[in-house]
C-alpha cells in the first residue's frame, strides 16, 4: 500500500452503525464471490437517511474514497459485510475520533479499509466533497484546497496489515504462520 492515500471524502457524524453501511437483510448475500462482492459494493451505505448526499455513482462505486466519521464509527452489529461492502465499494481509508471495537478489527481481518484515528474533530473540519491527502508514515491527513494539515495517530502496522490483504495474509507474509 502506499503511504499517500488521496481523493474525496464523504463526511458522517458519529455513532454511524453497521446498519447504516450495510442493512441486515443483506447478510445472505456471498462475499466471497465476484458477483457477490460486487453486489455488496453497490449496497454500500445503503442505511444512510433519506435526504443524504449521494455515495454510491451509477457504477455502484463509491464517489468519495475516503470516509470520515466521528465517534463510535462502525457500532451496532459485529458484522464483516459492512467492512467488506464499502471496501468493494472502492474505499479505501476511514478517519475517525474513534472505532467500535469490532468495526476496526473487521478492517484489519479482512483487509479492506484503513482504519485511522485522529484526535481533532475531521467530521467537523471537513465536508463531503473535500480533497484530502493521508500521508501515513507521516501521520498527516492535509486539506488540499486550504492546505491545512492536521495529525493523525500513529498507524503502526496497521498500513502493512491492510497492504497484505489482511491479518492472515500478513502473517502468512511476514512468516508468522504457515
Amino acid at each position: 500500500m502506499s503511504t499517500i492515500i488521496r481523493g474525496t471524502v464523504y463526511v458522517l457524524g458519529d455513532n454511524v452503525d453497521t446498519d447504516q453501511i450495510l442493512s441486515a437483510k443483506y447478510l445472505k448475500v456471498n462475499p466471497a464471490t465476484a458477483a457477490g462482492r460486487a453486489q455488496l459494493g453497490a449496497l454500500a451505505m445503503c442505511g444512510l437517511p433519506p435526504g443524504a448526499a449521494p455515495f454510491l455513482q451509477d457504477a455502484g462505486q463509491a464517489r468519495h474514497a475516503i470516509l470520515v466519521a466521528g465517534r463510535n464509527m462502525g457500532c451496532g452489529s459485529s458484522r464483516e459485510h459492512a467492512v467488506v461492502a464499502l471496501g468493494a465499494a472502492g474505499v479505501k481509508a476511514v478517519l475517525a475520533e474513534s472505532f467500535a471495537r469490532i468495526f476496526f478489527r473487521n478492517c484489519v481481518a479482512t483487509g479492506e479499509l484503513l482504519p485511522l484515528t485522529c484526535t481533532h474533530r475531521l467530521a467537523d473540519w471537513l465536508c463531503t466533497g473535500d480533497e484530502v491527502v493521508i500521508d501515513v508514515a507521516r501521520q498527516l491527513v492535509t486539506r488540499v484546497r486550504q492546505q491545512a494539515v492536521l495529525p493523525l495517530e500513529p498507524a503502526g502496522e496497521l498500513a502493512n496489515i491492510i497492504d497484505a490483504g489482511g491479518l492472515f495474509a500478513f502473517a502468512r507474509a511476514s512468516g508468522r504462520i504457515a
